[in-house]
């Protein structure tokens, strides 16, 4: 929306609403970062705005909820295009404390949660990464970590970053356009921030709140939350200055039981991993049935301590009252840190026993081993210590003269950065085993996927002396994104004609992205290193595993594990350093002195650069007697992308477990290669509007948008997935020469704008996205590296030894038979000059020729009931499209399908009067395909609704009380994979309360 419309919506507004003030922070901030548009000539008012905006004794001021809604609504209504919005009902009171729960209130769009909050979102079923985030219309730069041994992927914004108090609106762009930056084919989503000049005088708001947080284990469930923002104009209003600022810290938990898959298998297949076809095996799977088996279950008991700040500071001068010019700076950091007691429970796929549904796609009912040998029940500890940082740094000149020319130049640096805040990295696992485990069983007829063993007599898994250390892995990542931006925009208004405007601009932005790790390896999974009752048993405690998941259908099967072992990990980490080198000695990699922080040895770096101008046409005309209105634009697209990478070169496998090698890696490291790749794009976007009927609208909008690839699918150099495994191996590499996802979209609307805050629409919307990115496999060997599993010395000894010998009976047979084989460093087996090679699945990116055609239907209304304060939002969005993936089909078919595409729906109740605001709200989101495991097999994420509630009482003029409370009903989460049964997550849902007071002056 342009400055020009801005100021017609406000002219609009004015006496009507409170909010008014607010409205032309919106249009200041996007006269920053949009090319000026005419506005389309204001409708008639109704019969219901004439008397609210008549002349009464006493003015009727609208504020809060309906206010809000009523700006958001002629955003909607005045825009070109299909443009949906959320605006603050009051200076630093944004309607959620999280940008992403908001976001979730308009039509078609649904969020992803993080950590029990909202952090990106899907809209109209195009997940984050197809979705474009600005921040006051720059493209902003991201950062993550991930799991600190993997490229991060995702360019998609983290709304968790930001503090809503700050914020005036967020925009949602369905339709593209030629001014805006492009990126997203999902939506543009533009986040906008107040200025100081579009509010003259002082003005000063200040919120504290306390929040409790029921999914924290343990005590310390209160938090403390605290937002200010001050604005202030001097100099008749020709100087202006703005800061804000908030600190917020939340302590909660997540508590998830995690199923990890093999791949999938056909019935008649007879391979490691396939179910035997004996009586152990109930209803085993037909020839021609696709089914899948646990590999590993875990129930994994998160604590999270998170604490963001916020702050922005505006100065704006405006000497004259055609030039204004804007600088401002924002910062946002974000550290997180959390800590993780998993019990783990590893399948060998030896001696079992399980049941199976019916149908083409078997899901389990229950899944069982055995073991004739001290098998290991697994405890680790896992912790994770990150902060991000993001600084923008703005400035912004616009010029508009007396005969219709407006120039603006607008340019910024904006850096995004994540690194670990402590001694020991980003994500950190230290491995503790008891063996000795007789038994195991998965049993999923249960809510919760119940996990539970036996032990062999004797041993007791909650006697920490019989607790050994096994594997370990310090993973140092980080990652560091800079865009430099710079905009000249224009236009020439034209006072009669039927061309209202022609405007004109040209992007350049340099994007430049760095991301790095190490890793501490050490796999010694099979404990040679330190015999039981070495562990002080002052480093552990019990959890209880069926309060973790109280109130969930399965925690109270006696059968469910009842009690782990947790330990306290930074304790933990500093005893086996002094008692065996866990960090200065560890099998792999190397420590920086005095800390657990690897040196970096995969180092890789995308540079983009890319042009973009574009030309738009603007038009008013009568249709059929009535207003129309219509601008085509045409934007141009050129990107170049340089792709560099080091990555560790791996010159043996060692076989240091019975399913696990440790990798040994080249002392120089390896070589930066370096890989290029350009493209470019011709975008163009008509959009049209008439009213046919007095406050009804007919939309029709065509546009061409793309989605720039990934990060992790650019990324150059192979990285090997470890550790090695006998069953199957895997590794990567990215491709730069990647073409953007392309879609071709059409968009229809009516829409029916009956009251002063009521509204009905529906619209249709088609998109046919091409150059999706496919993964391709290609099995291979690499670097020449062999296992010793099959090979001379491991034939010999099964031969001595018989077919069922134990990993350590081979090892012994082998250390005796052949010593040279022996790795003296990890006791493990190495391979000889005559073992089979190792073959890798490696997979590799490239655009598909495949097409989706996806389409669907978007229903709304917004509805105040007269005077009584009551009202009401209810909206649902229906998604189809071509490419379904069908889950009886085995791997070797080859299948394309879309993630992330589902119906949604949401449903407000609100109420406004009497100084009392309260409003309640439902969202809901069906089930829908997430992605793909490493072996290509689906997974799905279950329908989920939450519902959220807020209120807040204005005791005293401008003094509130105010209270919130998010997921009130504890809802839970759950995904499973190709079968209805085969959970592959499980998630526990609680609420979170927040109470405090509010001071606007």
């Amino acid at each position: 929306m342009s400055a020009s419309r801005g100021r017609a919506s406000m002219g609009l507004a004015v006496g009507v609403s409170l909010y008014a003030l607010m409205l032309p922070q919106i249009a200041a901030a996007q006269s920053n970062t949009a090319p000026p548009e005419p506005a389309p000539a204001p409708a008639a008012p109704t019969a219901d705005e004439a008397a609210e905006a008549a002349p009464v004794a006493e003015a009727i001021i609208v504020t809060g909820i309906r206010s809000s809604l009523r700006e958001s609504m002629n955003i909607k209504k005045n825009a070109q295009g299909v443009v949906d919005a959320i605006s603050a009902e009051d200076i630093g009171k944004f309607p959620d404390t999280n940008l992403a729960e908001s976001l979730q209130r308009i039509t078609g769009v649904s969020i992803d949660r993080s950590n029990g909050e909202g952090s990106t979102v899907t809209v109209r079923g195009f997940g984050p990464e197809y979705n474009l985030v600005l921040l006051n219309g720059r493209q902003m730069p991201t950062s993550s970590l991930g799991d600190g041994a993997s490229p991060p992927s995702s360019r998609s914004f983290d709304f968790a970053n930001l503090a809503s108090e700050a914020v005036a609106a967020v925009e949602v762009y369905k339709t593209g356009r030629a001014s805006l930056p492009t990126g997203g084919i999902g939506s543009v989503i533009n986040i906008i921030t107040p200025r100081p000049l579009s509010r003259p005088g002082t003005h000063f708001s200040v919120a504290a709140k306390t929040v409790l947080d029921t999914s924290r284990n343990g005590s310390n469930k209160l938090t403390p939350e605290f937002s200010g923002i001050f604005s202030k104009t001097f100099a008749d209003g020709r100087i202006g200055i703005l800061i804000n600022g908030s600190y917020q810290r939340r302590k909660g938990s997540v508590n998830q039981a995690d199923i990890v898959y093999h791949r999938s298998f056909l019935g008649s297949e007879n391979n490691w991993g396939t179910l035997s076809y004996g009586p152990e095996t109930v209803n085993r799977p037909g020839p021609n049935d696709v089914y899948q088996v646990p590999q590993n279950a875990l129930y994994n008991i998160t604590d999270i301590d998170r604490e963001r700040i916020n702050g922005q500071a505006v100065l704006q001068v405006r000497p004259v009252d055609s030039l204004t010019a804007t600088f401002d700076y924002t910062l946002s950091t974000n550290r997180i840190k959390s800590h993780t007691d998993t019990i783990g429970t590893w399948f060998n796929y030896g001696n079992n026993a399980s049941a199976w549904t019916d149908g083409p796609t078997p899901g389990p009912v229950y899944y069982s081993e055995f073991f004739n040998y001290a098998k290991d029940l697994s405890y680790q500890g896992t912790q994770l210590a990150n902060r991000s940082i993001n600084h923008s740094a703005g400035g912004n000149l616009a010029w508009k003269s007396d005969f219709g020319l407006r120039v603006e130049l607008d340019a910024h640096h904006s850096t995004a950065e994540s690194k670990p805040t402590g001694n020991y990295g980003s994500s950190n696992v230290i491995g503790t085993a008891v063996f000795g485990q007789a038994s195991q069983t998965l049993d999923y007829r249960d809510f919760l996927p119940v996990i539970s063993y036996t032990m062999s007599p004797g041993i007791d898994p909650l006697n920490p002396a019989n607790v050994q250390p096994t594997g370990s892995s310090f993973r140092n990542a980080y990652m560091r994104d800079r865009i430099n931006e710079a905009t000249l925009r224009g236009g020439y208004d034209f006072d009669s004609s039927i061309i209202d405007s022609l405007d004109f601009g040209v992007t350049a932005t340099d994007n430049k992205v760095r991301s790095a790790f190490g890793v501490l390896q050490t796999d010694d999974w099979g404990a040679v290193r330190v015999p039981p009752g070495n562990l002080p048993a002052d480093l552990f405690y019990t959890v209880n595993i069926p309060s973790k998941f109280d109130g969930m259908s399965g925690a109270n099967n006696p059968a469910l594990v009842q009690q782990i072992l947790g330990f306290d990990f930074d304790k933990m980490a500093d005893y086996l350093e002094n008692l065996v080198g866990i960090c200065s000695a560890s099998w792999s990699g190397t420590a920086q002195p005095g800390t657990c922080l690897a040196n970096y040895t995969t180092d890789r770096r995308i540079r983009e650069k890319s042009v973009a101008p574009y030309l738009q046409l603007s038009s008013t005309f009568d249709l059929f007697n009535h207003p129309a209105h219509l601008r085509a634009g045409l934007r141009y697209e050129r990107t170049r992308i340089t792709s560099s990478a080091l990555v560790p070169v791996p010159t043996s496998v060692v076989w240091v477990a019975s399913n696990e090698f440790q990798a040994k890696f080249a002392s120089s490291g390896g070589d930066f290669t370096t890989l290029k790749g350009k493209y470019s794009n011709l975008l163009p976007a008509i959009d049209f509007d008439m009213s046919p009927l007095r406050d009804v609208k007919l939309r029709a909008s065509y546009s061409h948008t793309i989605t720039r690839p990934d990060y992790a699918s650019m990324q150059g150099g192979i990285g090997i997935n470890f550790p090695v495994r006998i069953g199957g191996n895997a590794a990567s590499v990215g491709n730069p020469d990647l073409l953007p996802y392309k879609s071709k979209n059409i968009d229809l609307s009516a829409e029916w704008y009956y009251g002063p805050s009521s509204y009905v629409s529906a619209g249709f919307f088609q998109k046919t996205v091409s150059n999706y990115i496919e993964s391709v496999v290609e099995n291979q060997n690499l670097f020449g590296l062999r296992t010793p599993f099959g090979g001379v010395a491991y034939n010999a000894a099964i031969g001595a030894l018989g077919a069922g010998a134990s990993f350590e009976q081979i090892k012994a047979y082998i250390a005796t038979n052949y010593p040279s084989l022996i790795d003296p460093a990890t006791g493990g087996i190495q391979a000889g000059s005559g073992d089979p090679l190792i073959d890798f699945a490696v997979t590799t990116r490239r655009n598909s020729d495949e097409r989706a055609k996806i389409h669907g239907f978007e229903f709304a209304i917004q509805h105040n009931f007269w005077n009584t304060g009551f009202g009401a939002i209810l909206n649902y969005t229906i998604v189809r499209g071509n490419s379904d993936f069908n889950n009886a089909l085995p791997l070797s078919v080859r299948q394309f399908a879309v993630s992330g595409l589902s119906d949604s729906a949401n449903a407000v109740l609100f109420y406004d009067k009497h100084n009392i605001q309260a409003r309640i709200a439902y969202n809901w989101r069906d089930e829908f395909l997430t992605g793909f495991n490493e072996f290509g097999d689906p997974l799905y994420v279950d329908p989920y609704g939450q519902v959220d509630a807020s209120a807040s009482y204005e005791f005293r003029k401008g003094l509130s009380l105010f209270g919130e409370v998010i997921n009130l009903t504890g809802a839970k989460r759950r995904g499973h994979t190709r079968a209805e049964e085969a959970t592959f997550f499980a998630t526990k849902g609680e609420a979170r309360y927040a109470l405090g007071v509010r001071a606007t002056f």
